[in-house]
């Protein structure tokens, strides 16, 4: 794998008018910056529809696209939204993703513009969920949800058919943008959710998949023990999966679903690997995930399956956390890169996060969405450690200064692929925080404005890049 370099950022996180990012100018503008600045990659989180908290990370469906992606004003390009409707879907601050409003408005705009669709258009809406079968699951299954609201068989119709309109243009408008991203020389990295919400289409149209009662309920539900983010582990509530069953029909869900994502990236990173060696199991009654239990994932035969259905498209493994031999070895057996975090590598003791101890076949992150930014956790960081860590990375003056000493060591180490957060590109403190894992609210709403994204210095990263054997 030729060495490179990139960028963690979010759709939502990108700049906008319309309480989100989406896939509109700034998407490209971003595409295009990265280009200018010898970058390579750009990862995004899971385009999952996000639960009622923002996370993308527990969704309703493993294929369905996140409709607050789609850009208002290409749908007014088309036609389909008036002016007003325009104006009055501006956002209040250009700061946060505004969840609360886009969860009471933005349905009811898509609605006005799939009425307008008109038939031609139509057609090709509904060929195009007629061949992917998960989504129009999906569109069937949120229809069903609202049934109760609903008074007749037409609003019905309408309410499914603005669902399909939404995945067929969240899919035809990210296509434009991951072509405009490829020509330029960058790739798109994609995030790969371990699990599903137990309220989801593939539960509802697939209960032989997971792991159920009688009544249909799970009776174990996944987390993780107790690690660096929590002392009571996370308890993430999702349902386990049945791989037994999946094994008898050569895990056919499991490869539709990564097939589907590689057609929307150019490589994807598979959240929680871990689980496919173990994964982790607590009694549906807990509260936290402190009495959870191991138990044997799908296995190396399993994920040599994923590998030939990526073909030659990158797949990282997320291999963070409670990494016992057992993982250390289904990973090297796989041939897959792992992670490497800067943040974990100041714990004590001889850390395989450290630089120097990266390999080629790695991909290293300053942080990723989970972690504070570098600032932020330079902040916090005792002073002991901090100097220790600054003298590491031949960092000397002020430790506010130190990000960049950071990220230039992580440039100039072994892996293959090294990735920072945007938030540390620009040096912000952990005010523009992604995400704090075990809490509920006030995460994934972080954005960055233009003007910020104009303070960027792509000679400098260009540089950097050239500098390291990394520039595109």
């Amino acid at each position: 794998m030729k060495r490179s370099s990139g960028i963690l950022m979010h759709i939502s996180s990108l700049p906008g008018l319309y309480m989100c990012g989406s896939f509109g100018k700034a998407a490209y503008d971003f595409a295009d910056l990265l280009s200018e600045c010898g970058f390579s990659v750009w990862q995004v989180l899971p385009f999952s529809v996000p639960d009622e908290y923002g996370s993308p990370y527990k969704a309703i469906s493993a294929f369905a696209g996140n409709p607050y992606f789609i850009d208002l004003d290409t749908l007014y390009s088309k036609g389909l939204l008036t002016k007003d409707e325009l104006l009055a879907s501006r956002q209040t601050q250009p700061y946060l993703c505004e969840f609360k409003s886009l969860a009471s408005e933005r349905e009811k705009l898509l609605l006005k513009a799939s009425l307008r669709v008109d038939s031609e258009h139509k057609n090709e809406i509904n060929s195009f969920i007629s061949s992917h079968p998960h989504l129009g699951n999906y569109c069937k299954y949120v229809t069903q949800k609202s049934a109760a609201s609903l008074t007749s068989n037409k609003e019905k119709e309408a309410l499914e058919f603005m669902h399909r309109f939404i995945q067929h243009e969240f899919f035809v408008e990210w296509s434009k943008v991951k072509e405009h991203a490829n020509k330029k020389g960058v790739r798109i990295i994609g995030d790969l959710p371990i699990y599903v919400d137990t309220d989801s289409s593939d539960l509802y149209f697939g209960k032989e998949n997971f792991l159920l009662d009688k009544d249909g309920k799970p009776e174990k539900v996944a987390g993780v023990p107790p690690d660096y983010f929590s002392p009571d582990g996370q308890l993430w509530g999702n349902p386990l999966y049945n791989w037994e069953f999946m094994k008898k029909d050569g895990y056919s869900w499991w490869l539709d679903r990564i097939k589907w994502q590689l057609t929307l990236f150019d490589g994807i990173r598979i959240d929680h690997f871990r689980a496919f060696s173990e994964y982790f199991a607590v009694d549906a009654k807990e509260t936290t995930a402190k009495s959870g239990k191991w138990y044997p994932g799908p296995g190396l035969e399993f994920v040599k399956l994923i590998k030939k259905a990526a073909g030659k498209k990158l797949i990282i493994a997320e291999d963070l956390g409670d990494i016992d031999e057992k993982v250390v070895s289904l990973l090297e057996k796989s041939g897959l890169p792992g992670m490497r975090v800067f943040q974990f590598a100041f714990l004590g003791g001889e850390s395989t996060h450290m630089p120097h101890n990266y390999t080629d076949n790695c991909v290293a992150y300053s942080g990723t969405h989970d972690n504070n930014t570098l600032l932020g956790y330079l902040w916090e960081l005792d002073d002991n450690t901090r100097r220790c860590m600054l003298e590491y990375c031949n960092h000397t003056g002020d430790w506010k200064g130190g990000t960049i000493s950071i990220i230039k060591t992580i440039m100039a180490s072994h892996a293959d692929t090294v990735i920072f957060p945007i938030q540390d590109i620009l040096g912000y403190g952990s005010d523009t925080r992604m995400n704090r894992p075990g809490v509920a609210e006030g995460n994934w709403q972080y954005r960055v404005t233009s003007d910020q994204l104009k303070l960027i210095d792509s000679q400098m990263w260009k540089r950097l890049n050239s500098l390291y054997g990394r520039c595109n």
